[in-house]
């Protein structure tokens, strides 16, 4: 029988914590003059006009060509074609779509180095799995964030960690991801995306991940996982204190979610401590569910039921959308694991339940959800997520939409229109939120002008529907300025108080004395470019 700690005890008693002047103000906008958002103690009105706005009816997405939308302090105050009112500040985005900022519920930080090792290359024993291949030190050495990495960068883990958040938090932004949930990394990362979170002004969901013991690999480099019940416990427990302190800070930027990590590697007793905490709380919940092959048979074999099932059977798909299933493209139905019988995703969609779907990084490593017109048939709630790298929402929304005909083998699947839903409301309704990823009078101030001209080239073309447009050719250099909680946080690319070009270069440094150190702990002891050689031969070196 597990016992509380008394910070889960605590967690789950206080609940879940919860100048641009008018003047010629585009080439204001071109020159990104920071703006003077208070004048005197007064709330500030600021009226963002453009070609498009995408804006929330109450029922769905609507959109208003040549719209506006007014806001006064960290909230939308007006959406519509026109406004009478006054204002102090006017944002002219002419030629651009006014969005709310995407929300991204399935992201890994860090520049993800390691995961760079993984483009056309691959351990076959492993199915494809990522973090397989780089989680896990062999005998008697120490995994890439060790000090062998110390002594090539020159930076100690707190600040190799500062750093993996800064790139993470800078680079979501530039894609217009004003809400992100980060997916279980350790506290030491949580806590670095805390400061960077505040310092930056995104809106973030941090969550220690936790598991019932932790990755070796014996001398051939098979990976073993060791149980350890207290282990797992001790991590909820600390994850939960972490939340406790950070909860509602940064203007209540900052929330907290639980994140049981792996499916396979959680007992039943550590998936129902993190259900009674979230019932209690009604904190989200994400874990990694039926997204490995080796995941599938363990638990298949383990428990004689699916991963799915599994979850069901602890109650956790009870949570309905603040369920957050992580992939979940190994289903029982899905054909290749000759599963008979499964009801997987007809079990997902009654309940409700949010799958988080990446879909670049499955079909990187050669997978696919299949498909997107069964799941949201099925009722699951879709929201997608950029899990690793790129953190380019525009590319994860087209990849979703074309393989979702492809492996639907109908044209009229995974539109433009179910793409943007699963940027926006899907992921807001998996927060629990209705005041995020929509642009209504009332909801957070969180919105990006993407530039439909598709800066000097003509990638974008001619435009008739913007959305389709920004799915079908946008980027996420596209977007131009980002504001979150009525405050402009990037201005004409220009993430506020952050050098971009020297985060670049700090995080290459770094990656390269990760990528140098490989050799000093993989478990088949081999080089990078061993690992993942060279696309092309390198001459002159």
């Amino acid at each position: 029988m597990v016992k509380f700690s008394s910070a889960i005890v605590a967690w789950t008693a206080i609940g879940c914590l919860t100048g641009w002047l008018d003047r010629s103000v585009a080439s204001a906008m071109s020159a990104s003059v920071p703006i003077d958002w208070t004048k005197g103690a007064e709330i500030v009105a600021t009226l963002l006009r453009g070609d498009w706005v995408v804006a929330y009816d109450g029922r769905g997405h609507v959109l208003i060509p040549d719209g506006v939308v007014v806001v006064e302090g960290s909230r939308v105050v007006h959406v519509g074609r026109s406004y009478d009112g006054t204002v102090e500040h006017s944002i002219d985005g002419t030629g651009m779509l006014v969005a709310p900022g995407f929300i991204d519920v399935h992201v890994h930080a860090g520049s993800r180095a390691l995961h760079r090792l993984f483009s056309d290359s691959g351990r076959p024993d492993l199915f494809g799995q990522p973090f397989l291949e780089v989680a896990i030190a062999r005998p008697g050495t120490m995994h890439s964030g060790g000090p062998n990495v110390d002594s090539r960068t020159g930076m100690s883990a707190a600040e190799r960690a500062q750093l993996e958040a800064d790139f993470t938090v800078v680079e979501l932004m530039q894609s217009g991801i004003t809400t992100f949930l980060e997916f279980g990394a350790k506290l030491p990362m949580q806590q670095a995306l805390a400061r960077a979170t505040e310092r930056i002004g995104a809106r973030a969901y941090l969550a220690a991940g936790c598991e019932s013991g932790h990755w070796s690999c014996d001398v051939a480099g098979r990976p073993i996982f060791n149980w350890d019940e207290a282990a797992g416990i001790a991590e909820l427990d600390a994850g939960l204190a972490f939340l406790e302190q950070v909860s509602g800070t940064a203007e209540d930027r900052i929330r907290g979610a639980i994140v049981p990590r792996f499916s396979e590697t959680c007992s039943r007793e550590l998936l129902r401590a993190c259900l009674g905490v979230a019932r209690k709380s009604g904190v989200p919940v994400a874990m990694h569910t039926a997204y490995n092959v080796h995941e599938f048979y363990q638990i298949v074999t383990r428990e004689g039921m699916t991963p799915i099932a599994f979850a069901a059977a602890q109650g956790l798909l009870d949570l309905g959308p603040l369920l957050n299933l992580g992939h979940c493209n190994f289903v029982g139905e899905a054909a290749p694991l000759h599963f008979s019988g499964g009801n997987d995703i007809g079990l997902i969609g009654h309940h409700g339940c949010t799958v988080s779907h990446c879909p670049v990084n499955l079909v990187r490593r050669a997978r696919s959800l299949d498909n997107w017109k069964r799941y949201r048939a099925a009722g699951v709630n879709m929201a997608l997520g950029t899990d690793t790298y790129p953190r380019d929402m525009m590319m994860q929304m087209r990849t979703a939409s074309y393989f979702g005909k492809v492996l639907a083998r109908d044209l009229h699947s995974a539109t433009a229109s179910e793409m943007f839903d699963a940027a926006t409301l899907g992921p807001a309704k998996s927060l629990g939120r209705e005041d995020i990823g929509r642009i209504s009078v009332g909801s957070k101030a969180d919105i990006s002008l993407i530039d439909l001209k598709g800066g000097t080239g003509l990638r974008i073309g001619p435009v008739r529907d913007p959305i389709r447009s920004l799915i079908e050719c946008g980027t996420a250099d596209d977007v131009r300025s980002v504001m979150v909680d009525g405050v402009m946080r990037m201005q004409d690319r220009a993430v506020t108080g952050v050098d971009v070009s020297a985060l670049r270069a700090s995080a290459q440094k770094m990656a390269d004395g990760v990528w140098a150190s490989l050799q000093d702990w993989d478990p088949l002891n081999r080089t990078a470019d061993q690992m993942n050689p060279p696309s092309y031969p390198i001459v002159g070196s």
